[in-house]
């Protein structure tokens, strides 16, 4: 293997996470009276986490004050309906036991809150991963390099021995400003083009090809 640590974005790259996040969304914006979202608004409304997401979603006009409101709703009830609906992606736990038996320390860093990362990962990956790491309030989330760099400095790994895999801009300017290889895959919230036109130069189209790449 040619890195000695591998860092994965959660939603679009782990696990298929959108139709859950769509359903919390809209329970909650329903509840206020506010105009539902489609599917394909929520993916594209994702990636910098829910802060973001439920400011990208709210009607314009929405206060600060009620945005807030929503946000705080939206996260407890999104940590209780979170695995409603999503499921690992097709050969993705095979890839990752792979990796891990050849020597590969994994991580995961995503931008949806720590808690509910942390409930995944035990949910579909417990013992295959190092660190399993979502936003936290004192570190700025991706794609500012430090939450990425904290895991490198946790894990002891250099710069040049570690890749970051994710499905989005923001993954791919994560590794950028991190100073770390990247890999985006394409099985996830954004297609191959809308990732290139952004600046990723190395894909996965098979969770399996990850083998080759790292």
């Amino acid at each position: 293997m040619r890195y000695k640590l591998a860092v994965f974005d959660l939603d679009g790259t782990l696990l298929d996470t959108l139709k859950d996040l769509w359903a919390s969304v809209n329970v909650i914006l329903k509840a206020h009276n506010h105009p539902e979202r489609s599917l394909e608004e929520i993916r594209q409304f994702v990636g910098n986490g829910s802060v973001k997401l439920i400011e990208r979603a709210v009607p314009a006009g929405t206060s600060k004050e009620e945005e807030k409101i929503i946000h705080d709703e939206y996260k407890e009830y999104y940590d209780k309906h979170c695995n409603d609906l999503t499921k690992a992606y097709d050969g993705i736990l095979d890839v990752l036991k792979v990796l891990k038996n050849n020597g590969v320390k994994l991580a995961i860093l995503s931008n949806k809150p720590n808690f509910t990362v942390e409930k995944l990962n035990d949910i579909y990956f417990e013992g295959l991963f190092e660190i399993a790491r979502g936003s936290l309030p004192e570190v700025a989330v991706k794609p500012a390099p430090d939450s990425l760099l904290r895991i490198l400095d946790e894990l002891k790994i250099a710069k040049e021995d570690t890749v970051y895999i994710g499905d989005s801009d923001v993954d791919v300017n994560t590794a950028k400003n991190a100073g770390v290889d990247e890999i985006a895959v394409t099985w996830g919230f954004r297609d191959k083009d809308f990732l290139e036109a952004n600046g990723a130069t190395s894909f996965a189209n098979k969770c399996e090809e990850l083998l080759d790449l790292i």
